[in-house]
């Protein structure tokens, strides 16, 4: 693209680059939560609920999840002050014929809440637990160094870290996002990117799972056949029903959990640009010599490729635990260490907000201009901005490089655990996502990403060779361990049944779960059909090397038109892939919650599809 000053099919030309009206409009959806307040009640004259308890706060309020794609009427909410008011309000709704649904954060794409387009009239209240079940706690510290961590389910992950960091405890990993409830968490099986290293073994309380495996105990709203009511019961680890309450998608309702933490571990973190994805991504046969996910990985057990759409070399996040500062690490003692892609420079906004608006085809400049916003943030390295054509210079300013580069340089970080792990504010650019597990062998790491990269190289260029620009976001890959009971220091505790990293008894070999996300920007045109493609094609992966579960908060399910819409993917793709190999899993699950809830009180008509 150097040296022109347009863009092909349909783009922008510099003219229109920062002119439009509409362009700034689409940039202040973009980045809404920056520029809109989240919180703010809505009204009408809409009589209240008959006899709704008297405890809890009731209004109405529009339900909108992170990326805008499920908005709803103004739905009856409540905030809840205590345990016992969630108990009130299910026991009502049970005797009222109403639904209880439980939101915390809304930072999620799966309509496990509520669907789009939800009419005011539906007989559903919501729960806001985040308004006043937040209590936390630190208790039982351990001999061996671990400690565990009382938290209510309306508290975020961010205060929780931060509360067991200040005490020195911490996490192996957790998900970017901070601002992300405890319920909400737990009820989706949330993760972040870790396994072992070579030779790395984890310390009491740390392991490679989700967060979901981490709990020792936890109290939830269940039914009680002798008194004919929902009850608030608590149930340790190795207790009936808690494998299945562990990762429960929305169809119970946990009020509090308890959760294994160990002695805080130190990160370095090392932000990589310089790796072409044909090398970083290469198949296993052509990987002598190559510096390759996997080969990071066996270093350090910890890594996110980041690949921003029609570039050729991604960001590379590589942790590493390291106990002492290194010369030359930047020494960090707090979260959110990467304000460049928290707060988009009012350009690249703008570009953004030219997309939503119409210009789909300036999806490679868009590519670009992320990338090399992250290069000179992270690096200070302009050289490719110079070099780049006219629109990229015109992006990316003097004033914006100024403003880079004045933040201070951030490819080499280190610090506690969680200011590293923490990443991701919700003022971001809100993308939607597609989300899977792939659960292969150790040794097999380098084989899926390999198959996945050259499927979706090819894929994205069919579509640009068409006119089509599906993709104008990136890429994301992570990898994790599976879960090992054993890590939460409960005898006889069983693993999530319906975690997507639940190990499958017939494939002990199989270890580790590559995460794959593709994101890009809501309602871009042939999006949905390409990410049911995407999805074929991962489905279909060699069944005797992958295991393929979807990624619950993400997209998945995918028609040519929409997501979660495939009802084979939905009722036969989905729950055979964790019935696979044997052993307690889905139909346990199923059964359980069916047996904790069996008016479907905390439920939805999405997931009574679901779970069937």
């Amino acid at each position: 693209m150097a040296g022109d000053s347009s863009v092909h099919g349909g783009g922008l030309s510099r003219r229109d680059l920062l002119a439009s009206s509409a362009v700034a409009g689409g940039a202040v959806w973009l980045l809404r939560g920056l520029v809109r307040p989240d919180g703010a009640y809505a009204a009408d004259a809409a009589p209240a609920p008959p006899d709704f308890p008297a405890g809890p706060d009731l209004y109405r309020r529009v339900y909108e999840n992170w990326a805008g794609e499920i908005h709803t009427d103004q739905l009856w909410t409540c905030a809840p002050r205590h345990p016992q008011d969630v108990l009130d309000v299910v026991n009502w709704a049970h005797g009222a014929g109403w639904t209880v649904r439980a939101q915390g954060k809304r930072h999620g794409w799966a309509p496990l809440t509520v669907a789009d387009d939800t009419p005011a009239a539906t007989r559903v209240v919501l729960l806001d637990t985040t308004a006043h079940l937040t209590a936390m706690s630190l208790e039982r510290r351990a001999a061996d160094g671990s400690a565990e961590v009382r938290a209510q389910t309306g508290a975020t992950l961010e205060d929780l870290l931060a509360l067991a960091g200040a005490a020195g405890f911490g996490v192996t990993a957790a998900p970017a996002p901070g601002q992300l409830s405890v319920g909400g968490a737990l009820a989706i099986g949330a993760h972040g990117t870790a396994v072992p290293a070579t030779g790395e073994s984890p310390p009491p309380g740390h392991g490679y799972g989700s967060l979901s495996n981490l709990v020792t105990e936890l109290t939830a709203v269940v039914w009680d056949q002798a008194t004919n009511r929902y009850v608030l019961r608590t149930v340790g680890r190795a207790e009936p029903d808690c494998d299945a309450l562990l990762t429960h998608l929305g169809r119970s309702l946990v009020t509090e959990a308890v959760l294994r933490v160990g002695a805080d571990q130190n990160l370095r973190c090392q932000s990589l640009l310089d790796i072409p994805a044909a090398e970083l991504f290469a198949a296993p046969a052509s990987a002598a010599g190559k510096r390759t996910l996997a080969q990071f990985v066996d270093r350090t057990g910890r890594a996110e490729a980041i690949w921003f759409a029609f570039t050729d070399k991604p960001w590379l996040k590589v942790w590493s635990v390291t106990p002492r500062r290194p010369l030359g690490s930047r020494v960090v003692d707090e979260p959110y260490n990467y304000p460049f892609s928290d707060s988009l420079p009012e350009p690249v906004a703008r570009l953004a907000g030219s997309l939503v608006s119409g210009a789909w085809a300036s999806a490679p400049l868009f590519g670009q201009v992320q990338y090399l916003l992250a290069k000179v943030a992270l690096t200070g390295d302009i050289t490719d901005v110079l070099l780049s054509g006219d629109l990229v210079r015109d992006v990316l300013t003097g004033d914006v490089l100024t403003h880079l580069l004045a933040g201070g340089l951030r490819s080499d970080l280190w610090g506690a655990s969680r200011n590293l792990l923490e990443y991701i504010r919700p003022t971001t650019l809100r993308e939607t996502a597609n989300g899977y597990a792939v659960l292969v062998r150790r040794a097999d790491l380098q084989w899926v990403v390999s198959q996945f990269a050259d499927f979706y190289r090819t894929l994205l260029a069919e579509y640009a060779a068409r006119g089509e620009y599906p993709v104008n976001g990136q890429v994301e890959i992570r990898v994790t361990g599976l879960e090992d009971p054993s890590v939460c220091g409960v005898p006889g505790a069983r693993p999530p049944l319906l975690s997507a990293l639940r190990p499958r008894p017939d494939r002990p070999d199989a270890d580790t779960a590559v995460w794959i996300d593709i994101l890009s920007l809501p309602a871009t045109p042939a999006l949905h059909r390409f990410y049911r493609e995407v999805e074929q094609f991962l489905f279909a992966l060699d069944g005797d090397r992958a295991t393929v579960r979807v990624e619950w908060s993400k997209g998945w399910a995918y028609t040519d038109t929409a997501a979660w819409s495939d009802p084979d993917v939905l009722t036969r793709t989905v729950p055979a892939a964790l019935r696979a190999g044997g052993g307690p899993g889905w139909d346990e699950a199923v059964a359980a919650l069916e047996r904790l809830d069996p008016h479907h009180v905390i439920s939805s008509p999405f997931l009574d599809t679901l779970l069937r």
